[in-house]
């Protein structure tokens, strides 16, 4: 992974200071509320229902065990011993105090994090496929480019102040699993038909109020070209972005309200006149490439079959195998799921001891690196076949081995009311009681893949128009009702959820889901997964039997 420099080092060092100088200010009554607030977000800091929120940024979701310790003795010392790991592949402390903040990111300082533009009106942290450099369709590495997409995103100049929030993800595999489709800029490192690798651009991807699918207004880039490209889009939308109804200021708005083709033009003509002022050499994309090297797999690891055989000894086994790990490029190894999400615990949450588990486990069994997947859960990239057993067991110990990835009590859930100033209604607590009501691995197992997302607003920090099933909390004259949505995906063929109908009663919520599932499971053909009986049949089969009563 990406080691600073003396540069970085005193960049972020330098951030903590000023930051430092300007709580102090705030506090002692020298900056008002208003004056403050725009220093507090672009260092990550929100005013939330009950206490600060302090967001800080997971570049690209690649931490190692010495920051994952660091996140531990954070959570311990300054907020109440747990982080929540989000949608974005970031790290939220809920219970921080104000005037410790600056002491927290001279910690993080120290371990190489921050929480630089983790919030405000800016480019936010880049995101990627959390199997990247290890996944077996993978066209290129795309963290090289992520990293340097984060450098120069990071406190450019002309950029700190943009219409709204934007954000940029970027995937090098042939299945897409950094949802690019749904982010402001989505880039795929793509080969042209003479075999040359560069990136196809997509423009306008959003969820959030009014949820859209990006356009592609670039089938192929150059790779030299890339900072230049998105440099004029990024000045285009800085220029013609709303900024008089936030509701209306994403990029998205202004793509749909210019139309793809007159924006697409702008792009280009933007583009042509300073194309060659930007030039991203050989020797730059080599030197970051040297920061993600491939460690040093040991080539005997395929011989080792002894996990076949505990497999066949322990159905548990076998069965955590199946659902929490994946196909590695490197013989005799695979990628673990850390599962985040056990029944009795919020979605993405981890505690203090859990943390500093990890960290051992990750120097331990897979070089030292720890990733965080955009479904709210951790893995462990590489990791030898012959450990996965003893690995397994100890992650058992510790629940994080729950055998749900990618199941439907694999949830997706924001914070909703809990803590969140912005929610309409509760999450927590809805994700906990669908968990208990399916709580038959059998049952789960037999349903296959099917991904819930659920949020307690309308922004779409979890994804919600894009679950199979999406839980939306909205406000009905101070209660809390939910808007379920059906057949959105954030994969290849993304596709934003068709609303079922009438929003339903907190006290009916998991009603509504069981009941889902029990048509999926009466009339689905065989081998048919969720999302294809939704396309096959539509949402009114569901509709029927959810408000049969209604």
């Amino acid at each position: 992974m990406y080691q600073y420099n003396e540069i970085d080092q005193k960049l972020v060092d330098e951030r903590v200071a000023q930051f430092r100088r300007q709580t102090e200010r705030f506090l002692k009554g020298e900056l008002s509320a208003d004056e403050f607030r725009h220093l507090r977000l672009r260092n990550g800091l929100y005013i939330q229902t009950h206490a600060p929120m302090l967001r800080v940024a997971g570049p690209y979701g690649l931490l190692n065990s010495k920051q994952i310790r660091k996140l531990a003795y954070i959570a311990r010392k300054f907020d109440k011993g747990y982080c929540h790991f989000t949608t974005r592949q970031n790290i939220q402390y809920n219970w921080p105090k104000l005037e410790e903040v600056p002491d927290i990111l001279a910690e993080l300082a120290s371990v190489q994090m921050h929480a630089i533009q983790t919030s405000g009106n800016c480019m936010r942290n880049t995101t990627t496929d959390h199997l990247a450099g290890v996944c077996v369709d993978e066209i290129e590495d795309p963290r090289p480019y992520c990293e340097i997409i984060r450098q120069w995103t990071t406190l450019h100049p002309e950029f700190d102040y943009l219409p709204r929030k934007f954000k940029i993800a970027v995937s090098g595999a042939l299945h897409d699993r950094a949802a690019t489709q749904l982010h402001d800029i989505g880039i795929h490192l793509v080969k042209n038909k003479n075999g040359e690798i560069g990136f196809r651009i997509l423009v306008g991807g959003g969820l959030g109020r009014t949820p859209m699918i990006g356009h592609v207004i670039r089938p192929f880039l150059e790779k030299k070209y890339l900072l230049s490209y998105l440099e004029a889009i990024l000045r285009i939308y800085n220029l013609y972005g709303r900024r008089d109804n936030k509701y209306k200021a994403r990029i998205k708005i202004l793509v749909k309200e210019t139309g793809i083709e007159e924006f697409t033009r702008q792009i280009e003509e933007e583009w042509q006149l300073t194309k060659d002022t930007l030039i991203l050499t050989e020797e730059r994309i080599n030197a970051i490439k040297k920061h993600f090297v491939a460690p040093p797999y040991e080539l005997s690891a395929a011989e080792d079959q002894t996990f076949v055989l505990h497999q066949q000894e322990n159905p548990a086994f076998a069965t955590w195998y199946k659902y929490n790990t994946a196909d590695h490029k490197a013989p005799g190894y695979r990628a673990v799921f850390l599962s985040l999400k056990a029944p009795e615990v919020p979605p993405g949450d981890m505690t203090d001891d859990q943390l500093d588990a990890v960290a051992d486990l990750a120097d331990d069994y897979t070089y030292g690196e720890i990733r965080v997947t955009h479904r709210q859960n951790l893995v462990f990239a590489d990791v030898k076949q012959a450990d996965l057993f003893v690995l397994w067991q100890k992650l058992d110990r510790l629940k994080l081995a729950t055998p749900n990835i990618g199941t439907v009590t694999d949830i997706i859930c924001c914070p909703g009311l809990d803590f969140c100033s912005l929610a309409n209604a509760g999450s927590i607590g809805v994700a906990k009681e669908i968990n208990q009501a399916l709580d038959d691995m059998d049952y789960i197992h037999d349903i296959g893949e099917l991904k819930i997302n659920m949020s307690g607003c309308m922004n779409g920090c979890a994804h919600q128009s894009v679950g199979h099933i999406g839980i939306l909390g909205v406000d009905k004259k101070g209660t809390e009702w939910y808007q379920l949505t059906l057949g959105g995906t954030s994969d290849n063929e993304a596709a934003i959820g068709e609303r079922l109908g009438p929003a339903v009663a907190k006290s009916d919520v998991t009603k509504a889901i069981t009941t889902i599932l029990d048509v999926y499971v009466k009339q689905r053909l065989e081998e048919e997964s969720f999302l294809d009986m939704v396309k096959r049949v539509g949402i009114e089969p569901f509709r029927e039997q959810v408000y049969a009563n209604h």
